[in-house]
């Protein structure tokens, strides 16, 4: 068999398989835990500027949609990549007053107020950290048609807090 023609065959069995490669989709692991597969567009910004999670070191541009942002009374700021996480950061840093608390909504990761979230715990999707899944939404219909296709129940960001706590 002619070398040069053995060569391009090669090249083009290559070709095809690197073309039949499909990228990670929503909902498969990242270290063992649930979550989004690589962002398709440009990390946020408060993921850019706190990359991985403050407690287990995740990373916040993946798991957009589960990701907080605490903000202390003094300025402290801490990023984590779940409620779980900031579970974790209100134990150690006890009686600490909280300025304001961020999360991801689930249905396009932006940055939200978690105390004005409309919260699911529970349901058939794998939760960031967790046994039982905590999500918020900024739309209460999303956060309904959630439930009506997942499972869960609705709850406050009190009520999810406290899930998450009781967890640790």
């Amino acid at each position: 068999m002619n070398m040069r023609y053995f060569a391009s065959a090669m090249l083009v069995v290559a070709g095809v398989f690197l073309a039949s490669v499909r990228p990670a989709v929503a909902g498969q692991g990242h270290h063992g835990h649930g979550g989004a597969a690589e962002p398709a567009t440009a990390p946020p910004a408060d993921a850019v500027e706190y990359p991985d999670c403050a407690h287990c070191g995740m990373d916040r541009a993946k798991f957009a949609h589960s990701r907080m942002l605490i903000v202390y009374h003094d300025g402290e700021k801490v990023a984590t990549c779940s409620i779980r996480c900031v579970a974790l950061d209100l134990k150690d840093k006890k009686n600490k007053p909280v300025a304001s608390f961020q999360v991801g909504d689930l249905t396009n990761g932006t940055l939200i107020d978690a105390g004005k979230a409309h919260w699911v715990i529970g349901g058939d999707r794998r939760g960031v950290m967790t046994k039982t899944p905590k999500w918020a939404f900024a739309d209460k219909g999303a956060a309904e048609a959630f439930i009506a296709r997942h499972g869960g129940t609705s709850a406050t960001f009190a009520e999810a807090l406290k899930a998450a706590t009781d967890e640790l």
